[in-house]
């Protein structure tokens, strides 16, 4: 192409594929070239001597450019490929991305800004960002579903851990019973005298009602399980003083080597159901039976207190270990005494007949206090 039909200087720079604008030290527009100023539909006139750099760039750009880009200018005289939005008046938002230089002119310093349109780059970094974002969420959510396959996965080994372990004692609980029915229906098979016979079948009582007991607790222990809550009858002129009364003296023929007193303190009205108040009394008593002193009495004390009705069991002998009384409630939570008996129930049995009181069951036990189930059960 001949010399003279190339374009001029000034064609190329209003005609350049990029935005150029040029300004004072502190921003101050003097000349941009047409492309920049279609890109951000304007004119020259709009521009050059009535605007700042910083003033065609969107807040966040604007704060960035006093706080960056003009500070990083001064000290290395250029910056280039800086991502920002442009702007003029109410026109689109424009994503570009700027170079920018200060060259010394005549005593003063220019600012040359070179302008390129980063709409595309702009669509695959926001695509590239929701991107992210989505792998991250499937990372929190595969994380999370791996957290909760880790909980089934635990709870269904502690089932079949508890179900091993209460099958192990069930079989031993009962084969206990069992042996002393058989023995003793071998006894009366052999014709043995009156008094043999009375106590071979006082014995098969005793062992049909510790069977009866054990399937009582297993079939009530089922129940808050897998039906969510112990049922009860709750009647609202309940005498619980009579009613403990009577079991009190139920229980003392069932534990003849102990001594069993019943204290009533006020009113004995309550909203209960007696017959579960009555179980879990018992459950109660044959734990201090089984693990107190038998020298010292278990006393069993019903009294109204404010707000509702209280019900506690007390007896001597060596105190439960702290770190067992926060399990105390637990199923299968058994102590360590000789004479210990059942599956480990009573207790847990014993906190569900509470709450479906929507009441309280706590213990305390010390050396020198003895050891107390209190069961704070709520007013009418």
């Amino acid at each position: 192409m001949q010399e003279a039909q190339r374009p001029g200087h000034d064609q190329l720079y209003e005609a350049a594929p990029c935005g150029l604008l040029l300004a004072q030290a502190d921003g101050s527009v003097l000349d941009v070239n047409a492309t920049l100023c279609a890109w951000l539909r304007c004119s020259k006139a709009d521009l050059a001597g009535k605007t700042r750099f910083q003033d065609l760039l969107t807040l966040g750009g604007r704060i960035f450019w006093q706080t960056h880009l003009q500070p990083l200018l001064r000290m290395q005289a250029s910056v280039a490929e800086v991502k920002l939005e442009m702007r003029w008046g109410e026109g689109p938002v424009l994503p570009v991305m700027v170079n920018a230089v200060e060259r010394p002119w005549q005593g003063g310093i220019l600012l040359h800004v070179a302008v390129f349109v980063a709409e595309d780059r702009h669509k695959y970094e926001r695509e590239l960002l929701l991107q992210r974002e989505r792998a991250e969420q499937l990372a929190a959510q595969h994380a999370s579903d791996q957290h909760a396959l880790a909980v089934v996965q635990a709870e269904a080994l502690d089932r079949a851990t508890f179900a091993e372990q209460l099958v192990g004692i069930v079989s031993h609980d009962i084969r206990n019973p069992l042996s002393v029915i058989q023995m003793s229906t071998v006894l009366l098979e052999r014709s043995v005298g009156a008094e043999q016979q009375r106590a071979a079948i006082a014995r098969i009582k005793r062992a049909v009602q510790r069977v009866q007991h054990l399937v009582g607790d297993l079939l009530d222990f089922t129940q808050v399980r897998v039906g969510g809550g112990l049922g009860v009858r709750k009647a609202p002129e309940t005498d619980l003083h009579q009613a403990v009364a009577d079991a009190v003296a139920e229980l003392a023929v069932g534990f003849p080597d102990c001594v069993l007193r019943h204290e009533r303190i006020g009113a004995g009205r309550c909203n209960a159901d007696a017959d579960r108040i009555v179980q879990a009394i018992g459950n109660l008593v044959a734990n201090a039976a089984n693990h107190g002193d038998k020298r010292q009495a278990i006393t069993v004390r019903t009294e109204s207190v404010d707000g509702g009705f209280r019900v506690s069991v007390h007896n001597g002998g060596t105190p439960i270990p702290p770190e067992l009384l926060p399990r105390l409630f637990e199923p299968m939570v058994r102590g360590n005494a000789p004479g210990a008996k059942g599956v480990g129930l009573g207790l847990y049995i014993v906190r569900a007949i509470v709450q479906a009181h929507g009441g309280e069951v706590t213990a305390s036990s010390s050396a020198e206090e003895g050891t107390t189930f209190r069961m704070d059960l709520p007013a009418a």
